[in-house]
Protein backbone atom coordinates (compact mmCIF):
# COMPACT_ATOMS: atom_id res chain seq x y z
CA UNK A 1 0.00 0.00 0.00
CA UNK A 2 1.39 3.90 -0.71
CA UNK A 3 1.88 6.12 1.92
CA UNK A 4 1.02 10.08 1.71
CA UNK A 5 3.57 11.89 -0.13
CA UNK A 6 4.77 15.26 0.48
CA UNK A 7 4.80 18.23 -2.78
CA UNK A 8 8.64 17.82 -3.36
CA UNK A 9 10.26 17.07 -6.66
CA UNK A 10 13.77 15.25 -6.93
CA UNK A 11 14.57 16.36 -10.65
CA UNK A 12 17.81 14.46 -10.53
CA UNK A 13 17.67 10.38 -9.55
CA UNK A 14 20.01 7.30 -9.61
CA UNK A 15 18.67 4.95 -11.86
CA UNK A 16 16.09 2.31 -9.69
CA UNK A 17 17.06 -1.33 -10.17
CA UNK A 18 14.58 -2.94 -12.29
CA UNK A 19 14.50 -6.13 -14.65
CA UNK A 20 15.14 -5.75 -18.30
CA UNK A 21 12.26 -7.69 -19.91
CA UNK A 22 13.26 -9.30 -23.56
CA UNK A 23 10.48 -11.82 -24.18
CA UNK A 24 9.80 -13.69 -27.77
CA UNK A 25 6.11 -13.57 -28.25
CA UNK A 26 3.65 -14.59 -30.51
CA UNK A 27 2.33 -11.06 -32.09
CA UNK A 28 -0.82 -10.31 -31.57
CA UNK A 29 -3.75 -10.45 -29.14
CA UNK A 30 -2.80 -13.27 -26.64
CA UNK A 31 -6.66 -13.12 -24.75
CA UNK A 32 -9.33 -10.44 -25.28
CA UNK A 33 -7.50 -8.32 -22.24
CA UNK A 34 -4.06 -8.95 -23.52
CA UNK A 35 -2.34 -7.24 -26.51
CA UNK A 36 1.71 -7.86 -27.98
CA UNK A 37 2.66 -4.12 -29.22
CA UNK A 38 6.28 -4.61 -30.97
CA UNK A 39 8.03 -1.32 -31.68
CA UNK A 40 9.67 -1.62 -35.39
CA UNK A 41 10.47 0.27 -38.32
CA UNK A 42 8.68 -0.35 -41.54
CA UNK A 43 8.10 0.58 -45.03
CA UNK A 44 5.68 2.73 -46.00
CA UNK A 45 4.79 3.91 -49.66
CA UNK A 46 3.21 7.50 -49.42
CA UNK A 47 2.68 10.85 -52.25
CA UNK A 48 5.22 8.07 -55.00
CA UNK A 49 8.08 8.48 -52.01
CA UNK A 50 9.02 5.39 -49.71
CA UNK A 51 10.20 5.56 -46.22
CA UNK A 52 10.73 3.95 -43.18
CA UNK A 53 8.89 4.54 -40.12
CA UNK A 54 8.36 3.90 -36.78
CA UNK A 55 5.11 1.56 -36.27
CA UNK A 56 3.49 -0.96 -33.51
CA UNK A 57 3.65 -4.71 -35.20
CA UNK A 58 4.30 -3.14 -38.76
CA UNK A 59 0.87 -1.45 -39.38
CA UNK A 60 -0.34 1.93 -39.50
CA UNK A 61 -2.31 2.83 -37.71
CA UNK A 62 -1.87 0.48 -35.20
CA UNK A 63 -3.88 -2.55 -33.82
CA UNK A 64 -7.00 -1.62 -32.40
CA UNK A 65 -7.39 -2.16 -28.86
CA UNK A 66 -11.13 -3.53 -27.74
CA UNK A 67 -12.51 -3.84 -24.10
CA UNK A 68 -15.53 -2.96 -21.74
CA UNK A 69 -16.44 -0.61 -19.32
CA UNK A 70 -14.26 -1.30 -16.27
CA UNK A 71 -12.04 -3.72 -18.09
CA UNK A 72 -8.13 -4.21 -16.83
CA UNK A 73 -6.37 -4.30 -20.14
CA UNK A 74 -2.38 -5.27 -20.04
CA UNK A 75 -0.44 -4.50 -23.13
CA UNK A 76 3.66 -5.56 -23.43
CA UNK A 77 5.36 -3.34 -25.33
CA UNK A 78 8.36 -4.74 -27.12
CA UNK A 79 10.89 -2.05 -28.14
CA UNK A 80 12.22 -3.88 -31.18
CA UNK A 81 12.57 -0.02 -32.83
CA UNK A 82 15.68 2.21 -32.62
CA UNK A 83 15.08 5.15 -30.43
CA UNK A 84 13.48 5.73 -26.88
CA UNK A 85 9.44 5.38 -26.58
CA UNK A 86 6.59 5.69 -24.20
CA UNK A 87 2.98 4.22 -25.14
CA UNK A 88 -0.15 6.57 -23.55
CA UNK A 89 -3.33 5.63 -23.56
CA UNK A 90 -5.50 8.45 -24.33
CA UNK A 91 -8.66 9.28 -21.98
CA UNK A 92 -7.97 6.63 -20.07
CA UNK A 93 -7.70 8.04 -16.38
CA UNK A 94 -5.98 5.39 -14.75
CA UNK A 95 -7.22 5.64 -11.26
CA UNK A 96 -4.50 5.44 -8.69
CA UNK A 97 -1.90 4.03 -11.55
CA UNK A 98 -0.16 6.82 -12.81
CA UNK A 99 2.80 4.27 -13.79
CA UNK A 100 0.96 3.28 -16.77
CA UNK A 101 0.25 6.60 -17.93
CA UNK A 102 3.23 6.84 -20.27
CA UNK A 103 4.42 10.57 -21.07
CA UNK A 104 8.43 10.61 -20.93
CA UNK A 105 10.17 11.41 -18.23
CA UNK A 106 6.73 12.44 -16.35
CA UNK A 107 5.52 9.18 -15.12
CA UNK A 108 7.99 7.20 -16.58
CA UNK A 109 11.89 6.66 -18.34
CA UNK A 110 11.46 5.80 -21.66
CA UNK A 111 11.59 2.05 -22.86
CA UNK A 112 15.16 1.49 -24.72
CA UNK A 113 15.34 -0.17 -27.63
CA UNK A 114 15.81 -4.46 -26.63
CA UNK A 115 13.72 -3.63 -23.64
CA UNK A 116 9.93 -3.94 -23.20
CA UNK A 117 7.33 -2.98 -20.37
CA UNK A 118 4.24 -3.96 -19.29
CA UNK A 119 1.45 -1.18 -19.44
CA UNK A 120 -1.71 -2.15 -17.46
CA UNK A 121 -4.80 0.07 -18.35
CA UNK A 122 -7.53 0.08 -15.52
CA UNK A 123 -10.88 1.55 -17.74
CA UNK A 124 -13.53 2.54 -14.89
CA UNK A 125 -16.12 5.04 -16.11
CA UNK A 126 -15.05 5.50 -19.95
CA UNK A 127 -17.26 3.82 -22.67
CA UNK A 128 -16.97 4.71 -25.95
CA UNK A 129 -14.11 5.76 -28.36
CA UNK A 130 -10.28 6.71 -26.90
CA UNK A 131 -6.85 6.27 -28.46
CA UNK A 132 -3.48 4.99 -27.75
CA UNK A 133 0.08 6.94 -28.65
CA UNK A 134 3.46 7.17 -28.63
CA UNK A 135 4.32 10.27 -25.88
CA UNK A 136 7.68 10.63 -26.93
CA UNK A 137 9.44 12.83 -29.56
CA UNK A 138 7.38 12.93 -32.36
CA UNK A 139 6.54 9.45 -32.56
CA UNK A 140 2.89 9.94 -32.38
CA UNK A 141 2.92 10.56 -36.15
CA UNK A 142 2.93 7.16 -37.06
CA UNK A 143 2.67 5.17 -33.76
CA UNK A 144 -1.09 5.86 -33.01
CA UNK A 145 -4.26 3.27 -32.47
CA UNK A 146 -7.63 2.68 -31.20
CA UNK A 147 -9.21 2.31 -27.98
CA UNK A 148 -12.66 1.12 -28.13
CA UNK A 149 -14.70 0.56 -24.83
CA UNK A 150 -17.76 -1.13 -25.31
CA UNK A 151 -21.03 -1.09 -22.59
CA UNK A 152 -20.28 -3.75 -20.00
CA UNK A 153 -22.02 -6.96 -20.59
CA UNK A 154 -25.97 -6.90 -19.78
CA UNK A 155 -26.52 -3.23 -20.55
CA UNK A 156 -26.53 -1.52 -24.03
CA UNK A 157 -25.76 1.40 -25.72
CA UNK A 158 -27.95 4.28 -24.98
CA UNK A 159 -29.31 4.43 -28.69
CA UNK A 160 -29.43 1.36 -31.23
CA UNK A 161 -26.95 -0.93 -31.54
CA UNK A 162 -25.05 0.02 -35.43
CA UNK A 163 -24.97 -2.77 -37.83
CA UNK A 164 -20.83 -1.91 -37.99
CA UNK A 165 -18.04 0.30 -36.11
CA UNK A 166 -15.17 2.13 -37.51
CA UNK A 167 -12.74 3.40 -36.42
CA UNK A 168 -11.48 6.40 -38.60
CA UNK A 169 -8.23 8.16 -37.71
CA UNK A 170 -7.50 12.00 -39.21
CA UNK A 171 -3.37 12.44 -39.13
CA UNK A 172 -0.83 13.72 -41.13
CA UNK A 173 1.95 12.41 -43.19
CA UNK A 174 5.26 13.66 -43.71
CA UNK A 175 7.65 13.26 -46.61
CA UNK A 176 10.64 13.55 -44.61
CA UNK A 177 12.09 11.81 -41.62
CA UNK A 178 9.85 12.92 -38.80
CA UNK A 179 12.46 12.39 -36.10
CA UNK A 180 15.17 14.72 -38.32
CA UNK A 181 12.53 17.38 -38.32
CA UNK A 182 12.50 17.57 -34.43
CA UNK A 183 15.43 17.96 -34.03
CA UNK A 184 15.99 19.95 -36.72
CA UNK A 185 13.75 22.85 -35.13
CA UNK A 186 14.89 22.09 -32.00
CA UNK A 187 18.88 23.00 -33.01
CA UNK A 188 17.90 26.13 -35.20
CA UNK A 189 14.50 27.37 -32.45
CA UNK A 190 12.20 27.69 -35.32
CA UNK A 191 9.11 26.64 -36.80
CA UNK A 192 8.68 23.40 -37.95
CA UNK A 193 8.42 22.17 -41.37
CA UNK A 194 4.82 21.36 -41.91
CA UNK A 195 3.23 18.34 -42.96
CA UNK A 196 3.17 17.00 -46.76
CA UNK A 197 -0.43 16.02 -46.52
CA UNK A 198 -3.21 15.07 -44.46
CA UNK A 199 -4.91 11.53 -44.09
CA UNK A 200 -8.06 9.38 -43.44
CA UNK A 201 -6.62 5.95 -42.23
CA UNK A 202 -3.29 6.46 -42.63
CA UNK A 203 -3.83 7.36 -46.58
CA UNK A 204 -4.14 10.85 -48.44
CA UNK A 205 -6.85 10.01 -50.55
CA UNK A 206 -7.18 9.75 -54.33
CA UNK A 207 -7.06 13.53 -55.05
CA UNK A 208 -2.91 13.02 -54.42
CA UNK A 209 -0.77 11.63 -56.25
CA UNK A 210 0.52 7.62 -56.33
CA UNK A 211 -2.75 7.23 -53.96
CA UNK A 212 -5.85 6.26 -55.51
CA UNK A 213 -5.53 2.62 -55.11
CA UNK A 214 -4.69 2.86 -51.45
CA UNK A 215 -7.71 5.62 -50.93
CA UNK A 216 -9.24 4.46 -47.55
CA UNK A 217 -12.52 2.80 -48.72
CA UNK A 218 -15.37 2.19 -46.59
CA UNK A 219 -17.76 -0.88 -47.55
CA UNK A 220 -22.25 -0.10 -46.52
CA UNK A 221 -25.12 -1.28 -47.68
CA UNK A 222 -28.51 0.30 -47.67
CA UNK A 223 -30.39 0.68 -44.42
CA UNK A 224 -27.64 -0.23 -41.96
CA UNK A 225 -26.25 2.15 -39.66
CA UNK A 226 -22.62 2.67 -38.77
CA UNK A 227 -20.95 3.81 -35.88
CA UNK A 228 -17.58 5.81 -36.91
CA UNK A 229 -14.79 6.59 -34.29
CA UNK A 230 -13.34 9.39 -35.23
CA UNK A 231 -10.06 10.27 -34.01
CA UNK A 232 -7.74 13.03 -34.74
CA UNK A 233 -4.59 11.65 -34.29
CA UNK A 234 -3.09 14.47 -36.21
CA UNK A 235 0.48 17.11 -34.72
CA UNK A 236 -0.26 19.95 -36.03
CA UNK A 237 -4.26 20.37 -37.36
CA UNK A 238 -7.57 20.61 -36.51
CA UNK A 239 -10.18 19.56 -38.66
CA UNK A 240 -13.54 19.45 -39.99
CA UNK A 241 -14.78 16.10 -41.08
CA UNK A 242 -18.10 15.21 -43.19
CA UNK A 243 -19.61 12.60 -45.93
CA UNK A 244 -21.27 14.16 -48.79
CA UNK A 245 -25.20 13.33 -48.91
CA UNK A 246 -25.28 11.89 -45.12
CA UNK A 247 -25.37 13.48 -41.99
CA UNK A 248 -23.56 12.32 -39.24
CA UNK A 249 -25.24 11.96 -35.54
CA UNK A 250 -23.38 12.56 -32.45
CA UNK A 251 -23.77 10.58 -30.17
CA UNK A 252 -20.70 11.10 -28.01
CA UNK A 253 -17.01 12.98 -27.48
CA UNK A 254 -14.18 11.57 -25.67
CA UNK A 255 -15.87 8.23 -24.13
CA UNK A 256 -17.90 9.78 -23.00
CA UNK A 257 -22.07 10.29 -24.04
CA UNK A 258 -23.64 12.92 -25.08
CA UNK A 259 -27.23 14.43 -26.08
CA UNK A 260 -27.22 13.17 -29.83
CA UNK A 261 -27.65 15.79 -32.59
CA UNK A 262 -27.62 15.35 -35.95
CA UNK A 263 -24.84 17.78 -38.38
CA UNK A 264 -23.75 18.01 -41.45
CA UNK A 265 -19.88 17.73 -40.61
CA UNK A 266 -18.26 17.77 -36.80
CA UNK A 267 -15.33 19.17 -35.59
CA UNK A 268 -11.95 17.73 -33.93
CA UNK A 269 -9.18 18.99 -32.25
CA UNK A 270 -5.97 16.87 -31.93
CA UNK A 271 -6.17 14.48 -29.05
CA UNK A 272 -10.16 14.77 -29.43
CA UNK A 273 -12.34 11.89 -30.10
CA UNK A 274 -16.14 11.54 -31.43
CA UNK A 275 -18.09 9.14 -31.77
CA UNK A 276 -21.13 9.68 -34.76
CA UNK A 277 -24.04 7.32 -36.23
CA UNK A 278 -24.30 7.22 -39.94
CA UNK A 279 -27.38 6.17 -41.70
CA UNK A 280 -26.45 4.95 -44.85
CA UNK A 281 -30.28 5.78 -46.82
CA UNK A 282 -29.29 6.86 -49.96
CA UNK A 283 -31.40 5.38 -52.71
CA UNK A 284 -29.53 4.37 -55.83
CA UNK A 285 -30.26 6.71 -58.94
CA UNK A 286 -27.28 4.74 -61.20
CA UNK A 287 -23.50 4.38 -60.27
CA UNK A 288 -22.57 8.35 -59.75
CA UNK A 289 -24.70 7.84 -56.27
CA UNK A 290 -23.43 4.45 -55.11
CA UNK A 291 -19.91 6.64 -54.12
CA UNK A 292 -19.52 9.08 -51.31
CA UNK A 293 -16.31 11.49 -50.45
CA UNK A 294 -15.68 11.09 -46.66
CA UNK A 295 -13.26 14.42 -46.77
CA UNK A 296 -11.16 15.90 -43.95
CA UNK A 297 -10.47 19.53 -43.77
CA UNK A 298 -8.29 21.60 -41.82
CA UNK A 299 -9.05 24.50 -39.55
CA UNK A 300 -6.62 27.33 -39.31
CA UNK A 301 -6.73 29.70 -36.33
CA UNK A 302 -3.50 31.88 -36.80
CA UNK A 303 -2.24 32.97 -40.54
CA UNK A 304 1.30 33.95 -39.32
CA UNK A 305 1.62 29.96 -39.07
CA UNK A 306 2.57 28.15 -41.76
CA UNK A 307 0.43 24.83 -42.23
CA UNK A 308 -0.49 21.86 -44.65
CA UNK A 309 -4.27 23.18 -45.98
CA UNK A 310 -4.71 20.38 -48.19
CA UNK A 311 -8.18 17.97 -47.60
CA UNK A 312 -7.91 14.70 -47.35
CA UNK A 313 -10.39 11.77 -48.80
CA UNK A 314 -11.66 8.66 -48.22
CA UNK A 315 -14.69 6.52 -49.95
CA UNK A 316 -17.95 5.64 -48.47
CA UNK A 317 -19.01 3.00 -51.14
CA UNK A 318 -22.48 0.92 -51.08
CA UNK A 319 -21.76 -2.74 -52.36
CA UNK A 320 -25.70 -3.43 -52.27
CA UNK A 321 -26.38 -0.94 -54.97
CA UNK A 322 -28.38 -1.90 -58.19
CA UNK A 323 -25.76 -0.25 -60.63
CA UNK A 324 -22.00 -1.54 -60.73
CA UNK A 325 -19.92 0.85 -59.06
CA UNK A 326 -18.55 3.17 -61.30
CA UNK A 327 -14.65 5.03 -61.41
CA UNK A 328 -16.68 8.20 -61.58
CA UNK A 329 -15.86 11.17 -59.50
CA UNK A 330 -17.79 10.60 -56.01
CA UNK A 331 -19.58 13.42 -54.27
CA UNK A 332 -18.00 15.75 -52.43
CA UNK A 333 -19.48 16.95 -48.81
CA UNK A 334 -20.00 20.79 -48.14
CA UNK A 335 -17.01 21.63 -45.48
CA UNK A 336 -16.34 25.60 -43.66
CA UNK A 337 -13.69 27.17 -44.98
CA UNK A 338 -10.18 26.92 -43.34
CA UNK A 339 -10.38 29.16 -41.45
CA UNK A 340 -13.97 29.51 -40.18
CA UNK A 341 -13.50 29.61 -36.64
CA UNK A 342 -17.32 29.87 -35.96
CA UNK A 343 -18.09 26.88 -37.55
CA UNK A 344 -15.79 25.17 -35.05
CA UNK A 345 -17.43 26.96 -32.11
CA UNK A 346 -20.86 26.66 -33.18
CA UNK A 347 -20.04 22.63 -33.44
CA UNK A 348 -18.29 22.79 -29.99
CA UNK A 349 -21.56 24.41 -28.42
CA UNK A 350 -23.75 21.50 -29.02
CA UNK A 351 -22.09 19.65 -26.90
CA UNK A 352 -24.04 18.55 -23.88
CA UNK A 353 -23.48 15.48 -21.71
CA UNK A 354 -26.05 13.34 -21.76
CA UNK A 355 -26.78 13.39 -18.45
CA UNK A 356 -29.34 10.43 -17.87
CA UNK A 357 -29.72 7.95 -14.93
CA UNK A 358 -27.43 5.45 -16.42
CA UNK A 359 -24.61 8.60 -17.40
CA UNK A 360 -24.95 10.69 -15.06
CA UNK A 361 -23.44 14.43 -14.90
CA UNK A 362 -21.81 15.20 -11.75
CA UNK A 363 -20.98 18.58 -12.19
CA UNK A 364 -19.04 19.95 -9.74
CA UNK A 365 -20.57 22.84 -8.11
CA UNK A 366 -18.19 24.15 -5.15
CA UNK A 367 -14.83 24.87 -6.17
CA UNK A 368 -11.72 25.00 -3.74
CA UNK A 369 -8.84 26.09 -6.32
CA UNK A 370 -9.45 28.78 -8.84
CA UNK A 371 -7.13 28.93 -11.44
CA UNK A 372 -6.45 31.20 -14.81
CA UNK A 373 -4.10 29.64 -17.25
CA UNK A 374 -2.74 32.33 -19.97
CA UNK A 375 -1.20 30.09 -23.02
CA UNK A 376 0.84 31.77 -25.09
CA UNK A 377 3.33 31.49 -28.00
CA UNK A 378 6.89 32.98 -26.83
CA UNK A 379 10.55 33.62 -27.34
CA UNK A 380 13.06 32.62 -25.60
CA UNK A 381 16.53 34.72 -25.59
CA UNK A 382 18.88 33.12 -28.36
CA UNK A 383 22.05 32.49 -27.12
CA UNK A 384 25.33 34.28 -27.44
CA UNK A 385 26.94 31.21 -29.81
CA UNK A 386 23.67 30.20 -31.17
CA UNK A 387 22.15 31.42 -34.45
CA UNK A 388 18.37 31.30 -34.12
CA UNK A 389 16.03 30.86 -36.37
CA UNK A 390 12.97 32.57 -34.36
CA UNK A 391 10.99 36.04 -34.14
CA UNK A 392 13.84 38.50 -33.81
CA UNK A 393 16.85 36.52 -34.00
CA UNK A 394 15.39 34.09 -31.05
CA UNK A 395 14.29 30.80 -30.36
CA UNK A 396 10.34 30.59 -30.39
CA UNK A 397 8.75 28.67 -27.31
CA UNK A 398 4.95 28.27 -25.44
CA UNK A 399 3.80 28.43 -21.98
CA UNK A 400 1.46 28.30 -19.30
CA UNK A 401 1.06 31.24 -16.98
CA UNK A 402 4.40 32.15 -18.49
CA UNK A 403 6.10 29.34 -17.72
CA UNK A 404 7.55 26.87 -20.57
CA UNK A 405 7.95 23.85 -18.83
CA UNK A 406 11.20 21.73 -19.48
CA UNK A 407 10.90 18.04 -18.08
CA UNK A 408 14.09 16.49 -16.51
CA UNK A 409 15.73 14.38 -18.89
CA UNK A 410 17.50 11.42 -16.45
CA UNK A 411 14.57 10.46 -14.37
CA UNK A 412 10.71 10.44 -14.51
CA UNK A 413 9.22 13.05 -12.10
CA UNK A 414 6.59 10.77 -11.10
CA UNK A 415 9.17 8.07 -9.93
CA UNK A 416 11.38 10.85 -8.24
CA UNK A 417 8.10 12.15 -6.15
CA UNK A 418 7.63 8.98 -5.14
CA UNK A 419 10.69 7.45 -3.69
CA UNK A 420 11.98 10.80 -2.01
CA UNK A 421 14.90 10.35 -3.16
CA UNK A 422 17.38 13.13 -1.76
CA UNK A 423 20.31 13.52 -3.70
CA UNK A 424 20.13 16.89 -5.78
CA UNK A 425 16.62 18.05 -4.11
CA UNK A 426 14.79 20.84 -5.71
CA UNK A 427 11.55 22.38 -4.85
CA UNK A 428 9.58 23.27 -7.82
CA UNK A 429 5.83 23.26 -6.58
CA UNK A 430 4.98 26.59 -7.29
CA UNK A 431 3.19 26.64 -10.56
CA UNK A 432 1.77 29.91 -10.38
CA UNK A 433 -2.37 29.87 -9.81
CA UNK A 434 -2.67 33.34 -12.05
CA UNK A 435 -0.48 34.69 -14.81
CA UNK A 436 2.42 36.57 -13.01
CA UNK A 437 1.35 40.28 -15.20
CA UNK A 438 -2.03 40.73 -15.77
CA UNK A 439 -2.60 42.60 -19.53
CA UNK A 440 -5.24 42.94 -22.41
CA UNK A 441 -4.82 38.84 -23.28
CA UNK A 442 -6.37 39.00 -26.51
CA UNK A 443 -5.11 42.82 -27.91
CA UNK A 444 -3.96 43.04 -31.01
CA UNK A 445 -0.71 45.27 -30.31
CA UNK A 446 0.57 43.46 -27.04
CA UNK A 447 4.15 45.25 -26.29
CA UNK A 448 7.30 43.02 -27.63
CA UNK A 449 8.26 42.57 -24.36
CA UNK A 450 5.12 40.53 -23.19
CA UNK A 451 6.87 37.45 -26.12
CA UNK A 452 9.64 36.80 -23.66
CA UNK A 453 9.55 33.31 -21.15
CA UNK A 454 12.12 31.56 -19.43
CA UNK A 455 11.99 27.26 -18.86
CA UNK A 456 11.22 25.64 -15.94
CA UNK A 457 9.67 22.66 -14.30
CA UNK A 458 7.21 24.06 -12.19
CA UNK A 459 4.26 22.03 -10.51
CA UNK A 460 1.03 22.24 -9.45
CA UNK A 461 0.30 20.52 -5.95
CA UNK A 462 -3.28 19.62 -5.21
CA UNK A 463 -4.89 18.05 -2.05
CA UNK A 464 -6.98 15.08 -2.51
CA UNK A 465 -10.48 15.90 -3.46
CA UNK A 466 -10.01 19.08 -4.50
CA UNK A 467 -12.02 20.61 -6.69
CA UNK A 468 -10.79 22.78 -9.21
CA UNK A 469 -11.46 25.10 -11.64
CA UNK A 470 -9.30 26.02 -14.23
CA UNK A 471 -9.90 28.88 -17.05
CA UNK A 472 -7.89 28.34 -20.15
CA UNK A 473 -6.77 31.82 -21.81
CA UNK A 474 -5.68 32.23 -25.09
CA UNK A 475 -3.20 35.20 -26.21
CA UNK A 476 -2.36 37.17 -28.95
CA UNK A 477 1.22 36.90 -27.92
CA UNK A 478 2.68 35.67 -31.44
CA UNK A 479 -0.81 35.84 -32.74
CA UNK A 480 -4.28 34.74 -31.27
CA UNK A 481 -4.61 30.79 -31.99
CA UNK A 482 -6.72 27.85 -30.62
CA UNK A 483 -4.95 24.97 -28.50
CA UNK A 484 -6.45 21.92 -27.60
CA UNK A 485 -5.30 21.46 -24.14
CA UNK A 486 -5.34 17.82 -22.69
CA UNK A 487 -5.16 16.85 -18.85
CA UNK A 488 -3.81 12.91 -18.06
CA UNK A 489 -5.46 11.30 -15.23
CA UNK A 490 -8.76 13.08 -15.42
CA UNK A 491 -12.02 13.97 -17.62
CA UNK A 492 -13.42 16.98 -16.66
CA UNK A 493 -16.58 19.06 -17.62
CA UNK A 494 -16.34 22.04 -19.68
CA UNK A 495 -18.42 24.65 -18.18
CA UNK A 496 -18.25 27.55 -19.94
CA UNK A 497 -16.24 29.02 -23.03
CA UNK A 498 -16.22 32.82 -24.66
CA UNK A 499 -14.72 34.80 -26.72
CA UNK A 500 -12.33 38.16 -25.51
CA UNK A 501 -11.13 37.73 -21.82
CA UNK A 502 -12.38 35.90 -19.05
CA UNK A 503 -14.61 38.30 -16.85
CA UNK A 504 -14.86 36.17 -13.58
CA UNK A 505 -17.63 38.97 -12.10
CA UNK A 506 -19.54 38.42 -15.13
CA UNK A 507 -18.62 34.86 -17.35
CA UNK A 508 -19.36 32.41 -14.95
CA UNK A 509 -23.02 33.56 -14.17
CA UNK A 510 -23.54 31.70 -17.60
CA UNK A 511 -21.77 28.69 -16.97
CA UNK A 512 -23.93 25.77 -17.66
CA UNK A 513 -23.24 23.18 -14.49
CA UNK A 514 -26.26 21.01 -15.83
CA UNK A 515 -24.77 19.06 -18.58
CA UNK A 516 -21.81 20.27 -19.76
CA UNK A 517 -19.69 17.77 -21.94
CA UNK A 518 -16.91 15.67 -20.42
CA UNK A 519 -13.92 15.94 -21.69
CA UNK A 520 -9.89 15.08 -21.81
CA UNK A 521 -9.50 17.23 -24.18
CA UNK A 522 -10.91 20.50 -24.70
CA UNK A 523 -10.41 22.90 -28.05
CA UNK A 524 -9.64 26.11 -26.47
CA UNK A 525 -11.13 28.95 -28.84
CA UNK A 526 -9.30 31.45 -30.80
CA UNK A 527 -8.74 34.63 -28.67
CA UNK A 528 -11.28 33.51 -25.99
CA UNK A 529 -11.44 30.70 -23.29
CA UNK A 530 -13.14 27.67 -21.70
CA UNK A 531 -13.58 27.11 -18.14
CA UNK A 532 -13.01 23.35 -16.74
CA UNK A 533 -14.07 21.66 -13.44
CA UNK A 534 -12.20 18.44 -11.80
CA UNK A 535 -12.56 16.95 -8.52
CA UNK A 536 -8.82 15.90 -7.97
CA UNK A 537 -9.93 12.43 -6.60
CA UNK A 538 -7.22 10.32 -8.76
CA UNK A 539 -3.57 10.79 -6.84
CA UNK A 540 -0.62 11.14 -8.67
CA UNK A 541 1.51 12.75 -11.34
CA UNK A 542 -0.59 14.02 -14.44
CA UNK A 543 0.76 15.91 -17.50
CA UNK A 544 -1.62 18.55 -19.12
CA UNK A 545 -0.15 20.14 -22.18
CA UNK A 546 -1.11 21.46 -25.22
CA UNK A 547 -1.82 18.76 -28.30
CA UNK A 548 -0.15 20.69 -30.72
CA UNK A 549 2.75 18.59 -30.75
CA UNK A 550 5.17 21.85 -31.34
CA UNK A 551 3.57 23.38 -28.78
CA UNK A 552 4.24 20.80 -26.25
CA UNK A 553 7.57 20.70 -27.28
CA UNK A 554 8.55 24.33 -26.80
CA UNK A 555 6.72 24.25 -23.10
CA UNK A 556 3.09 24.61 -23.23
CA UNK A 557 2.42 22.21 -20.25
CA UNK A 558 2.39 22.14 -16.87
CA UNK A 559 2.77 19.21 -14.04
CA UNK A 560 -0.71 18.57 -11.31
CA UNK A 561 0.77 16.57 -8.22
CA UNK A 562 -2.28 14.99 -6.49
CA UNK A 563 -1.49 14.06 -3.09
CA UNK A 564 -2.59 10.78 -1.60
CA UNK A 565 -6.02 10.56 0.58
CA UNK A 566 -6.64 9.05 3.85
CA UNK A 567 -8.17 6.01 2.73
CA UNK A 568 -7.08 2.58 1.43
CA UNK A 569 -8.70 3.37 -2.37
CA UNK A 570 -7.67 6.95 -2.05
CA UNK A 571 -3.59 6.15 -2.15
CA UNK A 572 -1.29 5.71 -5.14
CA UNK A 573 -0.23 1.95 -6.36
CA UNK A 574 3.14 1.20 -5.83
CA UNK A 575 5.04 1.19 -8.54
CA UNK A 576 4.87 -2.30 -10.70
CA UNK A 577 8.03 -4.24 -11.26
CA UNK A 578 10.32 -3.51 -14.29
CA UNK A 579 9.67 -0.25 -14.58
CA UNK A 580 12.15 1.33 -17.11
CA UNK A 581 15.33 3.02 -16.33
CA UNK A 582 16.37 6.15 -17.66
Amino acid sequence: MAVSRMPVLWLWLGAVLTLGVAVSLAEGSRSPRHYDFFIRTANYTRLCHRKSILTVNGRFPGPTIYARKGDVVTVDVHNQGDKNVTIHWHGVDQPRNPWSDGPEFITQCPIQPGASFTYRIVLSWEEGTLWWHAHSDFDRATVHGAIVIRPRRGTSYPFKKPHKEIPIFLGEWWKGNVRQLLADALQTGGEFQPSDANTINGQPGDLFPCSRDGTFTLPVEHGKTYMLRLINAALANEFFFGVAGHRLTVVGTDASYVKPFTVDHVFLAPGQTVTALLRADRASRGPRNTRYYMAARPLSTNPLVLFNNSTATAVLEYTDAAAPPSLATPDFPILPDINDCAAADAYTARLRSLASDAHPARVPRRVDEHMLVTIAMNEIACAPDENCQGPRGNRLAASLNNVSFEAPRHTGILGAYYHHRSAGVVRETDFPSNPPLPFNFTADDLPPELRLTARGTRVKVLEYGTVVEVVLQDTAILGAESHPIHLHGYSFYVVGTGSGNFDDGRDPAGYNLVDPPYQNTVAVPRGGWSAIRFRAENPGVWFMHCHFERHMVWGMDTVFIVKDGNGAEEKMMPPPLGMPRC
